[in-house]
């Protein structure tokens, strides 16, 4: 099927179209550069567990819409396979096949297709699997990001690994933004990518009927609050036990339903103008606009006042992290440390020995260096760091017993045994972690090289 004068196409009925952004759609859009391009979806019933039938389905489909390039045609998440975690490991060994058969694909009609598959990574314990979005051109993968919120009702986190630094994928259509299904909850996660310059959001996802009505809503707020296009493709029918909503959807930067497809098989393309999208942001512009507004300093709490943050933060079921040391001079190995420490939960408190404290650790007649409140003020300068509170005793022990962490932390010099508060921690059904410290960075060795600098 060739593409109408109205910039539309579709092979199925049901689908809702508002013609606005095809060519001549905008008579009042600032001139740009960038070509108008096609983008759509294929909506289809994944079948769990069953590669072939869901590859034979996206032939198909294909067909059926006969898309002409250039474009991009999203497809739903996990679509080879869905979460069927029992074969879970040797699905993803047939991704790099897939990933050769959507080249194939893209080739033959001159498109990219995007969509989520599983991802075997190698590691120092053995093998871990990601929840990965890929987008495939006719040269091959132009990137992949890989989901950030798992799912807990469908388990993902029992068996998949969270992805980081979420960056949209460089194709010949531009920046394309990338999210996976409860990813698209978490409205930073777009607007992240939106501000590393995506002009269009895909979202691949198996989002069920219950919340037909979040799945519409949210994809139209990521696309206002952007002004960027959004694709949203989802699948359709039961699996498991679960009724999918179906209702893929196209969505235009001012948040206007450009298509939607009903709950069954359809599939769908339309062609998008940047031009649009330069017209939204020329009346006011929100994506761009991000001002420092967070006064760090804040972020500096005193040990009375913890009790009460640390209540409220619970009662959201963020999971909290604590570790502790002087940082006296802050250097590479701190921060790096630092940011692995925030990974593992939803927010980090550092506790700062304070001056006497430090003192008292024999770290020498000349230390610390810098006092407390300096040291506490360039900690809560860090992103990784949510809050920081000084405290006098030589060891946290006291602190930890009244945060009881989530996750208690420390430097890979020290074993779990020997952690302070590990014991209790423990007990009350957190975790203690041991984290790796990056070689050759220390304080006391900073310290004496700018002595023997000094007295060369």
């Amino acid at each position: 099927m060739g593409c109408p004068s109205g910039g539309v196409l579709s092979s199925s009925e049901g689908l809702v179209f508002v013609d606005k952004y095809g060519p001549g759609g905008n008579a009042g859009a600032m001139q740009t550069s960038s070509p108008a391009y096609q983008a759509g979806f294929i909506q289809f019933p994944v079948k769990p567990g069953e590669p072939a039938a869901n590859l034979a389905a996206l032939r198909a489909a294909l067909v059926r819409l006969a898309p002409e390039g250039p474009g991009l045609v999203v497809l739903p998440e996990l679509w080879s396979c869905g979460f069927a975690y029992e074969r879970l490991e040797a699905f993803a060994m047939q991704t790099t096949e897939l990933l050769d058969e959507l080249q194939a694909m893209a080739g033959q009609y001159g498109i990219h297709l995007a969509g989520s598959l599983p991802e075997a990574v190698l590691t120092e314990v053995g093998i871990s699997f990601h929840n990965t979005f890929y987008v495939v051109g006719p040269g091959g993968v132009c990137g992949h990001y890989r989901k950030q919120q798992l799912f807990p009702p469908m388990f993902e986190d029992a068996h998949f690994i969270p992805g980081d630094a979420p960056r949209p994928i460089d194709t010949a259509l531009g920046p394309i933004g990338a999210l996976v299904c409860f990813d698209l909850r978490f409205p930073e996660l777009a607007a992240s990518q939106a501000a590393q310059g995506a002009g269009l959001l895909a979202v691949s996802a198996q989002w069920p009927v219950a919340r037909l009505r979040h799945w519409r809503t949210l994809l139209c707020a990521r696309a206002i609050e952007n002004q960027l296009f959004v694709v949203g493709c989802n699948t359709c029918g039961v699996a498991g036990g679960t009724e999918f909503a179906g209702h893929s959807l196209i969505v235009g930067p001012d948040g206007a339903i450009l298509a939607e497809a009903g709950v069954g098989e359809e599939e769908a393309m339309i062609v998008l103008d940047p031009a649009g999208q330069a017209e939204v942001r020329q009346r006011f512009r929100t994506v761009g606009v991000t001002p420092y507004r967070h006064p760090d300093q804040d972020k500096i709490v005193e040990s009375e006042d913890l009790a009460g943050i640390v209540a409220r933060v619970k009662a959201l079921g963020r999971r909290i992290v604590f570790t502790n040391g002087c940082f006296d001079i802050l250097h590479q190995g701190h921060v790096t440390y630092l940011e692995e420490a925030r990974r593992q939960g939803d927010i980090l408190i550092v506790g700062l020995n304070s001056d006497s404290s430090v003192r008292a650790l024999a770290k020498g007649d000349d230390r610390p260096v810098n006092g407390e409140q300096s040291r506490a003020r360039v900690l809560a300068a860090l992103g990784c760091v949510d809050l920081v509170v000084i405290f006098s005793e030589a060891a946290p022990q006291r602190l930890i017993t009244a945060i009881m962490p989530d996750v208690l932390v420390k430097g890979g010099d020290w074993p779990v045994e020997k952690i302070v508060g590990a014991p209790e921690v423990l007990a009350g059904g957190g975790k203690v972690l041991s984290i790796p410290l990056v070689e050759d960075f220390s304080t006391t060795g900073l310290i004496g090289r700018i002595k023997a600098g000094s007295q060369a």
